[in-house]
């Protein structure tokens, strides 16, 4: 066993065999991390030479250009990060429930050219069109959100036609029923039951016509001949708050008017004995049209 002198003049000869070698404690193992080789200063003071082993890990000769670097690239040199998000909400609906306009309108129509509306448009966007959307949505493979933005709205104008005037305000949904004889003169708004339509006739020829919805069993819509009372384009009904737009009445509080329950929900719901009209704007115009004392006959 090594004591004293002996030992520490053993190790003095393994760090020169070290030294030799290349290798120093710190870059056993070629750590990429590894700190630089020592450098010593040449002859006559001249600029630092490397004392770096005379072969590189690869076997390279010394002073040969390496074919790549010692240190690996960062991830970000190889994979691009992802840009930071911007905290901007998503984009912005174009069109959603509860709207109404000319471009729902327009809408509709599409849907209906590619068979995911089965009715006549109203411009009202409600729960009907809600679903026809997101049948279109399912189709195209877009997130079905039921409301329109610009990427469903530009797929569906990419795969239907413009609408037509026909297309966009047909007379109605539903066929007209034969008039009844009482609407055969004068001016008269001619309401069939059986066909739920509103046709508006002037000395037996129709002018335009609306699809119309009655009351339910408990509040039926009442038939026979009557008379407009009164009209007012802005009404809230006094006993269900609920509005009544374009109203024109007839018979002890039941009168045409404007519904937007109807515009989105079809025959699945019905009045509280009021006839309902599903087209606005077609409502607005028979409204300007209709005087006060013109008929009106609600029959089978």
């Amino acid at each position: 066993m090594l004591r004293g002198p002996a030992l520490r003049r053993a190790a003095l000869a393994a760090v020169a065999v070290a030294l030799a070698a290349g290798c120093t404690p710190d870059t056993v193992g070629g750590g990429v991390d590894a700190p630089p080789a020592p450098t010593s200063t040449a002859p006559g003071g001249g600029a630092p030479t490397s004392t770096a082993p005379t072969s590189t890990a690869s076997g390279s000769p010394a002073g040969s250009t390496p074919t790549s670097d010692a240190k690996p690239p960062s991830p970000s040199a190889t994979f691009p990060t992802a840009e930071p998000s911007t905290g901007q909400p998503g984009p912005k609906p174009l069109m959603g429930d509860g709207d109404e306009s000319e471009q729902v309108r327009e809408l509709q129509a599409r849907l209906r050219q590619l068979d995911f509306f089965d009715r006549a448009p109203t411009g009202f966007y409600g729960t009907i069109t809600t679903a026809s959307v997101k049948k279109f949505q399912a189709h195209r493979d877009l997130p079905e959100t039921g409301s329109v933005d610009g990427a469903t709205w530009k797929e569906l104008l990419s795969v239907s036609m413009k609408p037509t005037a026909d297309e966009l305000k047909p007379s109605t949904t539903n066929k007209l029923a034969a008039p009844d004889p009482r609407c055969m003169t004068g001016r008269v708004m001619c309401i069939s039951k059986e066909s739920r339509t509103l046709a508006w006739m002037i000395d037996g020829k129709v002018v335009s016509s609306v699809d119309v919805r009655f009351g339910s069993e408990n509040t039926p819509t009442r038939e026979g001949l009557f008379k407009v009372e009164w009209k007012a384009k802005e009404w809230t009904s006094t006993i269900y708050h609920t509005p009544m737009p374009y109203s024109m009445f007839f018979s002890r509080g039941q009168a045409v008017h404007y519904s937007s329950d109807f515009a989105a929900r079809g025959y699945n719901g019905a009045s509280h004995g009021c006839v309902n009209v599903r087209d606005r704007a077609k409502l607005a115009a028979l409204f300007d049209q209709v005087k006060v004392g013109d008929k009106v006959v609600v029959y089978w």
